[in-house]
């Protein structure tokens, strides 16, 4: 493994532990406060836990706690971050930006202008390489950040939502040059952006409560979501329970009807996902034994491409705008989602 991470910080509720593999890159997911930034600012060396330890190239990053105190500072960590924000520096062009990290490091100046070159290339930035950061646009600013953080040659590279503060036109643009670039190199990025994770991750961990929900390839975790933010990534109803004959029962004692791909012991913690697609919505109860109906309060109606998405708590169905209009559908109204069992998947958590 390239990079191994293990630390816990008692003030925020923040233990995590995972290795990210030589040419791998992870998307670290996660409802706000669940520990992104406390990650990324132990690993960068902005911030000291109280016990742990992480390596990158065999090399030593920490390791604290138990009567030891070894900690290497931020700047001779071999680790890049490249945040929201490109943060160049104004007053050096971008040729220059890009330089200054393998000036940094002892490169002759011809040497380090020749790679600040190389890699505003790679960025489809070369042209850029004679503005000052005040000259170029948002999108420009960060292909130049990106190609300054690839140029320090780092063994990890950190990437704090590096599309956040983009337009719609900058960031699909962004998003194929960090395909290109993070080829055969560590990296972790954080994202709220579900396309991020499926574009640039090879695999995910989600972050809940300073601790790991859960983690795998990136198609696995969004197709079989385990942690209900997971599956609001993947656009998902999530309900959970325990295994009760051909479905789930939940906390509540509902039985919900489903199917299940691999035999699962009775009573085993599990769960029931299944599509808004999926979800009719009636004013009455329609019955049915091959269908589950959930008696519930529609809680915001929100436009969804050509549906309406319904919500309604923590269920979502998606219906036409005419369907909607004939329901007269609105916040507060008590309505019934109906999905047949064979729309359920149900497997164990």
């Amino acid at each position: 493994m390239t990079f191994s991470f293990q630390a816990a910080v008692a003030e925020r509720g923040f233990d995590v532990a995972f290795s990210v593999g030589s040419a791998e890159t992870v998307a670290v997911m996660g409802p706000n406060g669940a520990g992104k930034s406390t990650l990324f600012s132990v690993i960068a060396g902005l911030l000291r836990p109280d016990s742990g330890r992480a390596e990158l190239n065999g090399r030593t990053l920490f390791h604290v706690g138990d009567g030891r105190n070894q900690w290497t500072p931020p700047h001779r960590r071999g680790t890049a971050l490249l945040a929201q924000e490109p943060l160049l520096f104004p007053h050096l062009n971008a040729a220059d930006n890009v330089a200054f990290g393998p000036r940094s490091a002892g490169a002759p100046r011809p040497v380090a202008r020749a790679r600040a070159l190389q890699w505003l290339a790679q960025v489809e930035a070369e042209g850029l390489a004679a503005r000052r950061p005040g000259e170029l646009s948002g999108g420009q600013a960060q292909r130049v950040a990106v190609a300054r953080a690839l140029a320090a040659d780092p063994g990890l590279l950190l990437l704090d939502e590096p599309m956040a503060a983009l337009d719609i036109h900058s960031a699909p643009l962004l998003r194929r040059l960090l395909k290109h670039v993070l080829a055969d190199r560590p990296a972790l990025i954080i994202t709220h952006d579900v396309l991020d994770a499926l574009m640039l991750a090879d695999r995910v961990v989600i972050l809940e409560n300073g601790g790991i929900a859960e983690e795998g390839p990136t198609r696995q975790v969004l197709q079989r979501p385990r942690s209900a933010f997971a599956a609001g990534l993947a656009g998902l109803n999530f309900v959970p329970g325990t295994l009760a004959g051909d479905g789930i029962l939940t906390s509540r004692g509902r039985h919900i009807a489903g199917h299940c791909e691999d035999p699962i012991p009775p009573g085993q913690a599990a769960v029931a996902v299944f599509p808004p697609s999926s979800v009719s919505v009636f004013l009455t109860d329609a019955h049915g034994s091959p269908r589950n109906s959930f008696e519930v309060a529609i809680t915001d109606l929100e436009p969804h491409g050509d549906f309406i998405r319904v919500r309604a708590g923590s269920l979502a169905a998606d219906i036409t705008p005419a369907a909607s209009a004939d329901l007269g559908l609105v916040p507060g109204l008590p309505v019934h989602f109906v999905v047949k069992a064979t729309a359920v998947s149900v497997y164990p958590l």
